[in-house]
């Protein structure tokens, strides 16, 4: 039993953030009998057991019996709904070294920034597509983008859109609980990579090379108040299946201490972006993709599961039948890129382009409603 009161202690007990060897071990060792032992089992609760069990390679040879079970946990927790949102990228100035980004410092860009007016002019494109969750994201662009930016940015979109989200830089709890207040009830915070080695190579300067600062961000955003923390790691820096048990402790602890908090699990790939490396050693396939979610919906019943748009249209479009609950549409990654024509480097390269019409439309002939809106953010006072 878990006796730590922190995330940190918990990785550093089960060798999830450094000498991880022994979970490669445990992984090999699993057999198929064990894996259908543990299918027979009731789903949506987790261990770590468990867990190794559905991502072990001996689980491979399960994955329609994993994708009929989360199917059917899926519709159960979240009817047939599928929910859409999309970016809005307000700066791609950014003061750390991340070796896998475009918006690295270092990178030699078209640097934008969106004023408020700039922001609330591609915000009113969104709005008028039928979107009514917006995500705010930005590179680390502290001067630029600070609080009583958000704050104010908040205070003009809060009319057109029922929930605000954001996805930028780690804060204090003080400057959450200030965006809360503002009218932003959600986070998305990655940690990359839990290794804590492998963090250090490829965060080499910048606030963000601080490990302990980011991992410990989802408790100073819950403890502010936030309403849906939303956690991931970058696909293809290390192995995907020991990540994937640390991310689930992770968001165990955080289950546990913040439960009227909903938790969603992201899951983005390495995409080409601009003077990043074009090599990368664990790079995962769709199928240990798929495994990976379907897993983590059988040990997590509530958990959302959310895919961009760095993914394929067919890629997608499969998963909307298994456990998928959000999708981005629609997703512009440099800012400027809804109202403007002026050219601003991406973060990323986009997969689906499709617009957001096209993407609800595919997820209505899939016997699905696209949902377009949240709550509301007066159902916040009641809770």
């Amino acid at each position: 039993m878990q006796t730590q009161t922190d995330i940190q202690s918990i990785l550093s007990e089960e060798h999830l953030d450094c000498n991880r060897d022994v979970w490669c071990q445990r992984l090999q060792a699993v057999t198929a009998d064990q894996v259908r032992r543990e299918l027979s089992n009731p789903v949506g609760k987790f261990s770590l057991d468990r867990l190794v069990t559905l991502l072990s390679p001996a689980a491979e040879a399960f994955l329609e019996t994993m994708a009929q079970q989360a199917h059917a946990l899926t519709i159960q927790r979240f009817g047939r709904t599928i929910q859409l949102y999309v970016p809005l990228y307000v700066s791609n100035v950014c003061i750390n070294s991340c070796q896998y980004c475009g918006y690295n410092k270092e990178t030699r860009i078209e640097r934008t920034r969106l004023t408020i007016e700039q922001a609330v002019s591609d915000a009113a494109v969104i709005a008028g597509e039928g979107f009514r969750h917006l995500l705010l994201v930005s590179g680390e662009d502290t001067q630029f983008v600070s609080p009583d930016y958000l704050c104010e940015l908040a205070s003009k979109l809060k009319e057109k859109f029922s929930s605000l989200s954001i996805e930028i830089y780690a804060m204090s709890q003080d400057e959450y609980a200030q965006l809360f207040n503002a009218g932003i009830d959600g986070v998305t915070l990655y940690q990359e990579t839990y290794d804590r080695a492998i963090y250090a190579d490829y965060h080499i300067a910048g606030p963000k090379a601080d490990y302990n600062s980011r991992l410990d961000a989802p408790d100073r955003f819950a403890s502010a108040g936030m309403r849906r923390i939303g956690l991931g790691f970058l696909l293809g820096l290390t192995d995907w299946q020991i990540e994937t048990l640390a991310l689930a402790e992770h968001a165990s602890y955080l289950v546990k201490k913040y439960w009227r908090s909903q938790i969603s699990f992201s899951f983005p790939r390495i995409c080409p972006a601009t003077n990043v490396q074009s090599e990368w050693p664990h790079l995962v396939s769709d199928t240990n993709m798929v495994q990976m979610m379907l897993a983590l919906r059988l040990c997590f019943a509530d958990a959302g599961i959310v895919l961009s748009t760095r993914e394929t249209p067919k890629f997608r479009d499969n998963l909307i039948d298994l456990c998928v609950t959000r999708l981005s549409a629609g997703s512009k990654t440099n800012p400027g890129g809804y109202a403007s024509e002026k050219a601003a480097a991406e973060q990323f390269e986009v997969a689906d382009r499709r617009s957001p019409e096209e993407v609800a439309r595919v997820i209505q002939s899939h016997g699905y409603e696209a949902v377009w809106k949240d709550w509301d953010v007066s159902f916040n006072k009641w809770t």
